[in-house]
């Protein structure tokens, strides 16, 4: 027998067995089992025997109670009462028999009628039991009250009079506790005439009762912000004395001894023994600076600030590796504290910089082709464009495809800033007095669009072949080298608009790329670097013509942080050249110069100079000066001027009364005497007497 014929079904059934009528009275037997609550038991028992029974049968039995179903339905009275018994016995059979009862499985053929009859009553109790509800929930609610959130009284009387609800209260309904009292709680009558409306009768009442209140407002915050003030003054003047105990106690509990100054002799026995040991010297220049802060509270009995100055000094050229000249001249430029930070970012190397070379491409353009090829960058502030920072890079920075091409220059920040402060104009003649290697020569080149004309001198002329071998690599074609000593130059050549002098130096602004200046300058080195540079400043301001359309400027710049070598020779030029000024440099940051120094005056205008470190801007030590040269003011022939200013004698010999002016040679005899004595004096010669009239 085939697969087909042997699962072949058997032919229906005549349709006259089952007319037969049902023996179960459906209606009848199930209002009756509601009342007897056992039989609902035997009839979950009845089901599981015939789902034990064989598939074939199985079917078979499924049509026939398919059949008595639809007839079922016909049989069932819904009567109001037994549906209510029903839902009765159906929660209270599933609260009994939650945890013994299986849920139905199987198809909805094999569901029995007595289970379709229990659905239907479940589904017809839920709705009857929500409809109850939703027509009952008006009268509940009651009428809607309106809350005046006051006062905590009404609310509790509010709460009296409503009528209690059958749903359970949760929690979260309850009122919360009172945490903090506000005005509310205490209100008068004033708060409650608040919501009246205003009228003709109680204007004037409401206006004086808001000017009291804002009157108690005013009183009540100058109060609190007295009470704040006499606060934080006796803070300030408690925090200070604090924090001393506090330091001095934690200072003394992690060393286990109080810091002991050594005396002359202890220095030179711990020179002799070799030096002290790294953390002593540390912790004696830590307690050094902090005694020197606060030199009255901290510093021990019998000892003077020159002798914790001076330890500190020798320890700071002893832990830095400076010779002890260069660390007190530079030591006393700053305060104690900004000291430490001074010779420590000398030890720390300068960010890595670029100059994009604008007549080549843009920045952007070479920011992107280098971030392309590994490159970590970004500009380095708002106050250059040309300018990108280099943060770390896999290729070499300085051998780049575009670095040969002329795209840019590896230009320390620092050196920026002489250019930016010149701001040569289009079509001008510049003189650049030290141009090499050729990084400011060629930012000049560059601002200047390559018209005008660019001098690029530099003295030694071996440097010359890496400045000629930049300015072609970049592309600059107004540019002229030559080699001449910078103090002939007025003779060689003059009448430019503009002169950049980045005069030679002692180079301690850039300590942290040559550390050999910590012990190779000396006093004498100092002395000769500022005579040259007053020189070399001098014939700078010589070369410029005052006739330029844009102004005749001259930039005085050094990589040096000393006053010798700054605002002493910009003094020296303002008072040898009176048609000379003091002018803003154009840059936006910076410390001004010092007009005075160590018993030193120097112009007030010297304040227009601008001071760079390392510590404070993260760039090279840079000083810059910004002058202005005028016309020189000419006198005409037979004028005379006195101290006020007054013409006493015109160009006839004639004074303002009309009245004629003949030269008194015996008046002015000693004066001519006095003059030629001091000339004699100055040459070393010997000196005549003075004569009588000279005594005179």
């Amino acid at each position: 027998m085939g697969h087909r014929a042997k699962n072949k079904q058997p032919p229906p059934k005549p349709l006259e067995d089952s007319t037969q009528p049902s023996p179960k009275k459906l209606g009848k037997r199930k209002a009756e089992a509601i009342d007897d609550k056992p039989s609902s038991r035997p009839a979950k028992k009845a089901k599981d025997q015939t789902k034990s029974k064989t598939k074939g049968t199985g079917k078979k039995e499924n049509k026939k109670a398919k059949k008595q179903d639809v007839d079922a339905w016909e049989d069932v009275e819904d009567d109001e009462e037994d549906l209510k018994a029903q839902t009765k016995s159906l929660f209270r059979d599933s609260e009994e028999e939650d945890d013994d009862e299986e849920g139905l499985t199987g198809n909805l053929d094999d569901i029995e009628f007595d289970e379709w009859v229990l659905l239907l009553c479940f589904y017809n109790s839920a709705f009857l039991i929500g409809l109850s509800l939703f027509l009952s929930d008006e009268p509940l609610r009651g009428q809607a009250q309106q809350f005046d959130f006051d006062s905590d009284d009404e609310d509790d009387e509010l709460a009296t009079q409503q009528p209690p609800s059958r749903a359970k209260k949760s929690k979260q309904a309850e009122r919360p506790a009172k945490i903090i009292p506000t005005a509310s709680d205490n209100s008068d009558s004033e708060d409650d005439s608040d919501d009246e409306p205003v009228t003709m009768a109680n204007m004037v009442a409401k206006s004086k009762a808001l000017e009291a209140k804002a009157a108690r407002e005013q009183a009540l915050d100058l109060a609190e912000v007295q009470a704040a003030a006499e606060m934080e003054a006796d803070d300030d003047f408690d925090m200070q004395d604090v924090e001393d105990a506090d330091d001095d106690e934690d200072d003394a509990e992690a060393d286990g001894e109080v810091f002991h100054l050594p005396t002359a002799e202890e220095r030179e026995a711990e020179k002799n023994a070799g030096g002290p040991d790294v953390h002593v010297v540390q912790r004696r220049m830590r307690e050094c600076v902090r005694v020197l802060q606060r030199f009255r509270k901290r510093a021990e009995e019998g000892r003077s600030r020159v002798e914790y100055t001076e330890q500190l000094i020798a320890d700071i050229a002893s832990y830095y590796g400076y010779n002890e000249f260069l660390a007190e001249k530079l030591f006393l430029l700053f305060p104690v504290a900004e000291a430490i930070e001074f010779f420590e970012a000398n030890e720390v190397p300068r960010p890595v910089t670029i100059r994009t070379n604008t007549l080549r491409t843009r920045r952007r353009d070479l920011a992107q082709a280098l971030i392309n090829r590994g490159v970590n960058l970004e500009p380095i502030g708002k106050w250059t464009n040309v300018g990108l920072q280099v943060f770390e890079s896999s290729v070499p920075i300085g051998a780049t495809p575009e670095y040969l091409a002329g795209h840019y220059m590896l230009q320390a920040a620092s050196s920026f800033l002489p250019v930016i402060a010149l701001a040569p104009q289009p079509g001008e003649r510049v003189l650049d007095m030290a141009s090499a290697p050729g990084g400011k020569t060629t930012h000049i080149a560059a601002l200047l669009q390559n018209t005008g004309v660019v001098f690029a001198n530099d003295a030694n002329k071996a440097r010359t072949k890496s400045l000629g071998a930049n300015v072609h690599r970049l592309g600059c074609k107004n540019v002229v080298v030559c080699s001449y000593d910078g103090r002939e130059f007025p003779k060689v050549m003059g009448g430019f608009d503009r002169v950049l002098l980045d005069a030679p130096c002692s180079g301690t602004g850039v300590i942290s790329k040559d550390s050999s200046v910590k012990v190779n300058k000396s006093e004498r080195d100092f002395t000769l670097l500022a005579h040259l540079q007053k020189q070399l400043i001098l014939c700078a301001l010589d070369s410029v013509t005052p006739d330029s359309k844009n102004g005749s400027y001259v930039v005085y710049s050094t990589c040096s942080v000393t006053v010798d070598e700054n605002e002493a020779v910009v003094d020296y030029a303002l008072r040898k050249r009176p048609n000379v000024h003091l002018v803003e440099t154009g840059i936006g940051f910076g410390v001004e110069g010092y007009t005075s120094y160590r018993g030193k005056t120097f112009d007030k205008t010297v304040q227009l100079t601008r001071r760079f470190y390392p510590h404070v801007h993260n760039m090279d030590g840079f000083f810059v000066a910004k002058f202005k040269v005028e016309k020189r003011s000419k006198k005409v022939s037979g004028e005379k001027e006195t101290k006020g200013g007054e013409v006493v004698e015109n160009g006839d010999g004639e004074n303002a009364e009309g009245e004629k002016v003949e030269f008194d040679e015996e008046e002015d005899r000693p004066y001519l005497e006095e003059s030629k004595r001091r000339y004699l004096k100055s040459k070393g010669l010997r000196v005549p007497p003075r004569t009588a009239a000279a005594k005179a």
